[in-house]
C-alpha cells in the first residue's frame, strides 16, 4: 500500500473532500437503502478510479480542480459501485474485498435494486447540474461494460474465443471505465477535445494492462492468498489460455478445450491445465502484451511537462502491472 499512498499524495486533500461529497451523494430517505449504502461506503477499495479523475484534472489544469471534477469522480464511483453490486449477483458471489457482498447479506432482489439506485443516482448527479458532456462520457462506459459482459458470457458457452475477441471483451468490460475516468478528469476542467481523446486512450491502455494482470493472478503469478484456477473453473477464456490453444498441437488444443469444458470443477485437472498453459508459453506471452500496453501508456504521458501529478500517474501505470493482488 506504500505505492498507493505515494500516488495519492498530490491529491490527498481532494480525495478527503471527495469522500465526504461521495457519501452525501448516496443519501436517501429510505432507511434500508441508507443502511446498505453506508455498508458499501465503509468497505471501499483503493479508489483507483477517482484518483485517476483528480490526477488527470490537476495535470491538465495547473494543479486546479473544480466542482465538476468532484461530481465527475462521484458519478464514476457510483456507477462503478453499481456494477460491482450487480456483478456479485450475476456471479453468485458471497464476498467482495474480504467482506460479505450485498446479495449475501440482503439477498439478490435487494442487491439488484441497490445497484439500480446507485446507477440512477450517478446519472442524476450529472443531469441536476447540466453536466451533459460528463454524462455522455459515463453513458458510453455503461453501454460498453454491459456489451463486454454479455460478449464474454456468449463466448464462454462456446469456448471459441479468439485473441481479437478477448481484447474486445476486456476493452469494453474493464478498460472503458478507466478510460472514462481519465476523459472525465480532463473534460471536467474543460481541456481541449484532442487532449480529452488522448487521455481517454491513456486510460484505455492502463485498463487493458490491468485486466491482463488480473488474468495472470489466476495462474498463481505474484498472487497472495487468492485461489488459483477460478477463471478456468468458470470457463473464462483469458489471454494465457488463448495463446496456449493457438500454439499447441491439435492434441494439446483438444485436451485443453475438453479440460475447460468438461473437467473444470476437478482441481487436479485445473492444475494440469495451468501447468500446460505455462509450458506452452501462455504466461510469458500475456506478460509481454501487458508490458506493451504499459509502454504505450507511458509514451502518451511524455508530452506533458513534469509535475507531481504526472509523476503520480507514471507510478500508477507501473503499480497496475506490479501489484500483488
Amino acid at each position: 500500500m506504500k505505492i498507493v499512498s505515494q500516488i495519492k499524495q498530490p491529491i490527498e486533500q481532494e480525495m478527503e473532500l471527495f469522500e465526504k461529497k461521495f457519501y452525501q451523494s448516496m443519501s436517501t430517505h429510505v432507511a434500508l437503502l441508507n443502511r446498505i449504502t453506508h455498508y458499501v461506503v465503509n468497505r471501499k477499495g483503493k479508489q483507483m478510479r477517482p484518483m485517476f479523475v483528480f490526477l488527470i484534472a490537476k495535470m491538465c489544469n495547473h494543479g486546479q480542480v473544480n466542482e465538476r471534477t468532484y461530481r465527475g469522480a462521484s458519478v464514476l464511483e457510483l456507477i462503478h459501485t453499481a456494477t460491482l453490486v450487480h456483478d456479485d449477483v450475476v456471479d453468485d458471489s458471497n464476498r467482495r474485498r474480504g467482506f460479505f457482498s450485498i446479495n449475501a447479506l440482503w439477498k439478490n432482489k435487494i442487491a439488484v435494486l441497490v445497484g439500480d439506485y446507485l446507477l440512477s443516482k450517478g446519472l442524476l448527479l450529472s443531469i441536476d447540474h447540466d453536466d451533459f458532456d460528463l454524462l455522455k462520457i459515463i453513458s458510453v462506459a455503461v453501454r460498453e461494460m454491459s456489451e463486454g459482459e454479455l460478449l464474454q458470457i456468449e463466448k464462454a458457452r462456446r469456448l471459441d474465443i479468439t485473441e481479437e475477441v478477448y481484447f474486445d471483451i476486456i476493452r469494453q468490460k474493464t478498460a472503458t471505465l478507466i478510460a472514462s475516468c481519465c476523459a472525465m478528469g480532463a473534460q471536467s476542467v474543460h481541456a481541449p477535445e484532442a487532449q480529452v481523446a488522448t487521455l481517454r486512450k491513456f486510460g484505455e491502455l492502463i485498463g487493458m494492462a490491468f485486466q491482463i494482470k488480473d488474468d495472470l493472478f489466476d495462474y498463481g503469478e505474484d498472487t497472495i492468498g487468492k485461489p488459483i484456477g477460478i477463471d478456468i473453473k468458470e470457463k473464462k477464456m483469458t489471454l494465457p489460455l488463448i495463446h496456449a490453444l493457438n500454439v499447441g498441437t491439435k492434441e494439446e488444443h483438444d485436451w485443453l478445450i475438453n479440460s475447460v469444458k468438461n473437467h473444470n470443477r476437478d482441481k487436479k485437472r485445473r492444475d494440469a491445465v495451468i501447468a500446460k498453459v505455462k509450458a506452452l508459453g501462455g504466461l510469458d506471452y500475456a506478460i509481454g502484451q501487458m508490458k506493451d500496453y504499459q509502454r504505450q501508456a507511458l509514451e502518451l504521458l511524455r508530452e506533458y511537462p513534469p509535475s507531481p501529478y504526472k509523476e503520480a500517474l507514471e507510478l500508477m501505470v507501473n503499480y497496475v502491472i506490479d501489484r500483488k493482488k
